[in-house]
This record gives structure tokens, C-alpha cells and sequence, in this order.
């Protein structure tokens, strides 16, 4: 398979692999370890792309965290969900935001990146809201269905991003393997100038609906989604930790019908050796009780009956986990 990587996926990578050789150096990297009492922490919040919604979320989540906790808070850009959990595995982050299905597969050893180094001092904060796998391309092109995608090339993610997991099982599903398409592994900003501009053609990326990106791309170019058979969809669901979702029609301008995709759920997770368990309880708590100062349309989906969707087998982090037991939440 042809790949082609930016420089920024390039440079994720080698920090992966770095990581990966050299761990950390807590000794126990399940507990608490040497995390402070929240008392003037500062913390290093890793999000994604500025295109996509990870990245405008943290930067509001951070102001929320800042208001009720004496935590100082900087977002940063990032690779996305894999480049996320590997920093704060190597004590660069402190608070990321991750797919549920790449965290867990970051706690099994099982990222693709970091095969066999099982990612153990990060606890899940709360599931926040679902995002969809979006299948972009062209309306003057020829593509009208996922099959018509082999021998094309496609964006399928960002180093470190959650989304090429995705990508390889809807593929794979519709027949498309590793040999069949030349990959452009991009983050999701950088992947809609190049279709707009016909370097590619098409993008696949896992974000939050509606999202910016996307509209601000159809805004010049005419775009269409693809849709996945219903059938399939849920095939595709039962193999990992994904889900069929409906992105309707009202989400973009551009659609004029429901488009059946799959779906994941993006959590915030923290390090369990550098967020202590007061200050994990602390920022569960004003996530839930400001949710509504959150201006994406994504925040409308944060709720604390949600909050455990998803989880799998990633651990709570302590501090979480206290203050779901005070909500009466059933645990897993």
C-alpha cells in the first residue's frame, strides 16, 4: 500500500514509537502514583485537529476546568486520539480526549501504533458525545458508494487518530483491502483541502456532527456523503466497539437525506499518575454541572446518565469513579 504522511504524522509517529521503548518510570502507573492534590496543578489538556472538534471542545472544557478547580488548563493541538493517549502515557498530558474504541484498544496493548504495550496509567472522566464516521467526496466525481472507493486515494485519519481503525473496517467490510487504495494519513483539515483541490478522492474522518470543517468545505466545494447499508452498518458495529448512526439531514446543508454510517464515542480521559483522585472528582463535577456553558452543537449531547456509555474495558479513574458512586450511577 502506498502512504503518504504529512510532516506533523510523521513526527507522531516517532513520539509513539519513542514512548513505546521507553515507557514511563512511575512503577504504578494503575494507581495514583505521584499525582498531586489539585492545588495549583498545571495541566496539559492534548485534543486534535483545529479543523475537526476535538480541539475547539477542549479549548471549553479547559475554561470550565479553570473556573471550578484551581487547575491551570492548556489545550493543545494534537494528532487525535492515539497521539493523546501516548502522551499522557508518557507524562507529556495530562487530560486528553480519545475514541472509546482507541482507548480501548490502548488498554489491551492493541493500538496499531504501540502493538503489545498495553497503555495503563489513564482513566476514563466521561463519555461525552457520539461521532460519526464521515465519507466525503466529491459530487462531480464517479463515486457513488463505498465500493466505488478502491483504486481511489483516500484520507483515512491522522497519525495517532482513532479514525483509521474505522476507516480499515469499513473497507475491509465493502471488500477494499490494504493493496487496494493509496492511503493519505492527514489530519482532517489538511484531507478537505486536498479533495477541494482534487489531490484525493475522498476523506474519511471520525468527528462530532455537525462539524465545522465540513461545512466550511461545502461551502466552495460541492461535497456528498456516502452511506453504508443499514445491513452492513450493523455488521460492521458487531465487530468492534462501534455503533450504526444516523447522520440526518439537517446536520449539513448540503444533504438532503438521512446517511447510515458508524459511530463512536469520544470520552475525556486523565492520567492516573499525575491527576490525583480529588482532582479527577473535581473535574467530573464541573463537566456535569456546566455542561450547558458549552456552546458546540456537540455539548447538547453531555449528560450524566450518559456518561459511562461506552466505557468498555477502560478503567475509571478514581476520581470519577467517586463522584459517579455519589451520583448513584450502576458502575461497570
Amino acid at each position: 500500500m502506498n502512504i503518504r504522511r504529512t510532516s506533523a504524522a510523521v513526527a507522531a509517529i516517532a513520539a509513539m514509537t519513542a514512548l513505546a521503548a521507553c515507557g514511563n518510570d512511575n512503577g504504578d502507573n494503575g494507581g495514583n502514583g505521584d499525582a498531586g492534590n489539585g492545588e495549583g496543578e498545571e495541566l496539559t489538556f492534548v485534543t486534535g485537529g483545529t479543523a475537526g472538534t476535538y480541539y475547539p471542545l477542549g479549548g471549553e472544557l479547559s475554561d470550565i476546568i479553570e473556573a471550578n478547580t484551581d487547575a491551570t488548563v492548556n489545550y493543545v493541538e494534537s494528532g487525535g486520539s492515539g497521539d493523546n493517549l501516548g502522551q499522557i502515557y508518557n507524562e507529556e498530558a495530562q487530560l486528553g480526549l480519545s475514541q472509546n474504541d482507541t482507548a480501548a484498544l490502548a488498554v489491551n496493548g492493541e493500538l496499531p501504533e504501540l502493538e503489545g504495550v498495553e497503555l495503563d496509567n489513564f482513566g476514563w472522566i466521561a463519555n461525552l458525545y457520539p461521532e460519526a464516521m464521515h465519507i466525503i467526496v466529491r459530487a462531480d466525481s464517479d463515486i457513488e458508494s463505498v465500493e466505488d472507493l478502491e483504486g481511489r486515494t483516500i484520507a483515512v485519519g491522522d497519525a495517532g487518530s482513532g479514525t483509521r481503525v474505522i476507516s480499515d473496517a469499513i473497507l475491509e467490510a465493502h471488500g477494499i483491502g490494504e493493496g487496494d487504495y493509496t492511503a493519505e494519513v492527514t489530519d482532517f483539515g489538511t484531507s478537505t483541502e486536498m479533495l477541494a483541490d482534487g489531490q484525493i478522492d475522498a476523506t474519511m474522518f471520525v468527528v462530532g456532527v455537525p462539524v465545522a470543517g465540513l461545512t466550511q468545505l461545502a461551502g466552495t466545494t460541492d461535497v456528498e456523503l456516502l452511506d453504508i447499508e443499514d445491513s452492513m452498518a450493523e455488521e460492521i458495529a458487531g465487530g468492534g466497539d462501534f455503533e450504526a448512526y444516523e447522520i440526518t439531514a439537517d446536520s449539513y446543508d448540503f444533504l438532503e437525506e438521512d446517511v447510515t454510517t458508524i459511530s463512536v464515542f469520544a470520552a475525556l480521559v486523565a492520567s492516573t499518575t499525575e491527576v490525583s483522585e480529588d482532582l479527577g472528582y473535581e473535574i467530573t463535577a464541573a463537566i456535569f454541572d456546566n455542561a450547558d456553558q458549552i456552546t458546540l452543537d456537540v455539548g447538547e449531547s453531555i449528560a450524566l446518565e450518559e456518561a459511562l456509555n461506552g466505557i468498555g474495558s477502560v478503567p475509571l479513574h478514581p476520581g470519577a469513579e467517586r463522584y459517579y458512586e455519589e451520583q448513584g450511577l450502576d458502575l461497570p
